[in-house]
């Protein structure tokens, strides 16, 4: 693999976010001190945007119905391809940014920022498309449901992480809530009138982890009692259920899906209580554009970043990057901000550290440096899309 755009090109974009790092690190850092939910964050995308704005990129919110959505776009009037950065914006509740999701948006931010301004010879369109609601609610898919993934050629954006790693799998997911209606009565003088739908929820459980056994090895399935009743001298009417159903791939986790409800059927029937389900959108798998990360890695490496390869097995997650990526190359490349576990306060901290903000330009460069060599050299972006052509006539 080599490179044909020169050093002075990749050069302006890396001078570009060196230039603007401060006003970068303080917009992630307001984003890492104003947390915000899933589809709630209302100040996270207006902060993602007003420098787009201020840079001239056109700009659409709202995008998909989704309040928090945005597109940001800049089209260099020349023919070439159309690359896309992703934001992601979204908190935990309870634990903040623990994902680092104010470093990926104000990194993807960062990369189109440094292309405008250092990058004059671009061609092709260059969009930053905000994706709320990456941990709880899937905006991406939303947004590849309605086509706003169709047009593009190649979709970037990075993850921070205990490790650097350009390719690492995505397991596919869904979630499901089960709902038990069933008979309140009092408990100690009239238990025999009642129908216990806390029972119910506690036989899913039962069934559910009786049933690990015959998973395969891919298969992760994990659950909460998000209501298991008022008072202990009622027999509960309603208790509910949340669980998440996670398998390598779609059709993996079909089957999975399938025997869970059964599960959670056959629980409800024990119990005489009422079932009704209400299921989340499924993440698909992750199909990461090994020619596409492989640019990214070289550009990586070229800054003085050491690169692993991933875990053979174990240590994945789901994200709703795998649906974009059964539409178009994609890559969701990580990079080391310290010995943190995603999820966790520790993570929570090191996203907003100095370690983690160093890690956020230098992916930002990154980016932007991969862009640039699409944009310059037709034999990469053509390797790029060949490669994912050829992944798509095989499924």
């Amino acid at each position: 693999m080599s490179f044909c755009t020169t050093t002075d090109q990749k050069k302006q974009v890396i001078d570009s976010v060196d230039q603007n790092a401060a006003p970068l690190i303080a917009l992630a850092l307001k984003i890492h001190a104003n947390p915000e939910l899933s589809f709630a964050e209302i100040m996270s995308s207006a902060a993602l945007i007003a420098p787009l704005r201020a840079a001239g990129f056109t700009i659409e919110e709202q995008i998909g119905g989704l309040a928090t959505a945005f597109r940001a776009t800049f089209d260099s009037g020349k023919p070439g391809p159309t690359i896309a950065m992703l934001a992601e914006y979204d908190a935990l509740e309870g634990l903040g940014h623990a994902c680092g999701h104010n470093l990926i948006g104000t990194a993807s931010v960062a990369a189109a920022l440094a292309l405008k301004v250092g990058f004059p010879a671009m061609t092709g369109k260059l969009e930053v498309i905000g994706t709320p609601a990456e941990e709880e609610g899937g905006g991406k898919i939303i947004l590849a449901e309605k086509g706003f993934f169709d047009h593009i050629d190649a979709v970037m954006m990075f993850h921070p992480r205990d490790k650097t790693m350009v390719t690492r799998g995505g397991l596919a997911c869904v979630d499901a809530t089960f709902k038990f209606f069933g008979k309140a009565a009092h408990a100690a003088s009239a238990p025999q009138n009642g129908i216990s739908a806390l029972d119910a929820v506690i036989h899913t459980f039962t069934g559910i982890n009786a049933l690990r056994q015959l998973f395969t090895d891919d298969v992760r399935v994990h659950g909460i009692i998000t209501d298991g009743g008022s008072a202990t001298n009622i027999v509960p009417a309603y208790a509910e259920a949340k669980f998440l159903m996670r398998a390598n791939t779609v059709g993996g986790l079909a089957s999975v899906k399938k025997k869970v409800f059964a599960a959670a059927q056959g629980a409800a029937d024990m119990s005489g209580a009422r079932l009704e389900i209400e299921e989340g959108l499924t993440y698909a798998e992750r199909n990461n554009n090994l020619t596409l990360a492989g640019y990214f890695q070289q550009n990586l490496e070229t800054l003085g970043m050491a690169v692993v390869p991933p875990p053979l097995s174990g240590g994945i997650g789901s994200s709703d990057i795998g649906n974009v990526s059964q539409i178009t190359a994609a890559i969701h490349p990580y990079l080391r901000i310290g010995d943190v576990l995603p999820h966790t306060p520790e993570f929570a901290e090191a996203a907003g550290s100095a370690a983690g903000l160093d890690a956020m330009l230098l992916a930002a460069k990154a980016l932007a440096m991969t862009a640039v060599d699409l944009c310059q050299n037709p034999d990469m972006l053509h390797a790029v899309r060949e490669e994912f052509l050829h992944w798509q006539s095989q499924r």
